[in-house]
């Protein structure tokens, strides 16, 4: 009985950060709008508004030919939009999350980590679900959606938004000592991917001066290898999946230690003078 009551309590324990997560969840989604649904149905317009825009744009400059031999042009446009917007509203989740400071903290058993896993959760579900709609509606009403490897497409989309996470937590780290400047530096990171992102190109027809330009974003080497699982045509040379792993890991190590470095240096009066 001695070994086992530890074990019970820890698992109860366990339980109920879960439990305190799923509700979190659930209140960052509702933050979109009151009604779950219509934040989703809005999540899904803004997919779809991108995609058009995308879609015109590539038209009427008449580039279509960037994209894959033989390939769906559409799945070719989503393919990128869905990584780059799912990594970018992890970043802006996990940027926007409770901080130290909040009213919000005075709630126990709520705590930083619960907000942040949380914020990142809520940011994924929503992007999924919008991903799931809009390909089963595409795949419906025009013509059949083909995905060589779902397994690895899906895994490409994770790690977009694993990325996108540990950015947001080395500037959520930040933002109690230099809220402006994070404000500044992440709106200028989610409008640089526009183009740094790579979701307009592949990176194979890219010459060597300008592959090093993108060579840097993480998001770059996932939606490029994330095209080299949607299409059976396309093998991605000059991208790699080591890189985006280890810079997010190393990003998401930085992001935490640095929350829990202002955690302890936190104090309610920022919150005040700020």
């Amino acid at each position: 009985m001695q070994t086992s009551t530890p074990k019970l309590q820890r698992t109860r324990t366990a339980l109920s950060l879960l439990e305190l997560i799923y509700h979190s969840v659930v209140r960052n989604i509702r933050k979109t709008h009151r009604n779950a649904l219509v934040g989703l149905l809005l999540n899904i317009l803004q997919t779809v508004i991108f995609v058009a825009a995308f879609y015109v744009m590539f038209s009427v400059l008449g580039v279509r030919a960037a994209a894959i031999h033989q390939a769906d042009f559409l799945i070719y446009l989503m393919s990128g939009i869905f990584l780059f917007l799912t990594h970018t509203k992890a970043m802006g989740a996990v940027v926007g999350s409770e901080g130290p400071t909040s009213p919000m903290m005075q709630h126990a058993p709520l705590n930083t980590v619960v907000t942040i896993t949380a914020a990142a959760v809520g940011a994924l579900y929503l992007q999924v679900l919008s991903l799931v709609v809009v390909l089963f509606l595409y795949h419906m009403l025009f013509v059949p959606v083909v995905i060589d490897d779902p397994i690895g497409a899906i895994g490409m989309l994770l790690l977009a938004w694993f990325s996108g996470a540990a950015i947001g937590m080395v500037l959520l780290a930040v933002k109690p000592w230099f809220p402006e400047f994070v404000g500044i530096v992440s709106t200028l990171y989610s409008r640089a991917n526009m183009v740094a992102s790579g979701k307009m190109f592949v990176a194979n027809a890219l010459p060597g001066v300008m592959l090093a330009m993108f060579y840097w974003n993480p998001l770059f080497h996932a939606i490029d290898q994330c095209r080299g699982y949607v299409f059976a045509n396309y093998t991605p040379h000059n991208t790699n999946l080591t890189y985006p792993i280890v810079l997010s890991i190393v990003l998401l190590m930085i992001g935490l230690m640095g929350e829990f470095y202002t955690r302890r240096h936190a104090s309610v009066s920022w919150g005040a003078k700020r």
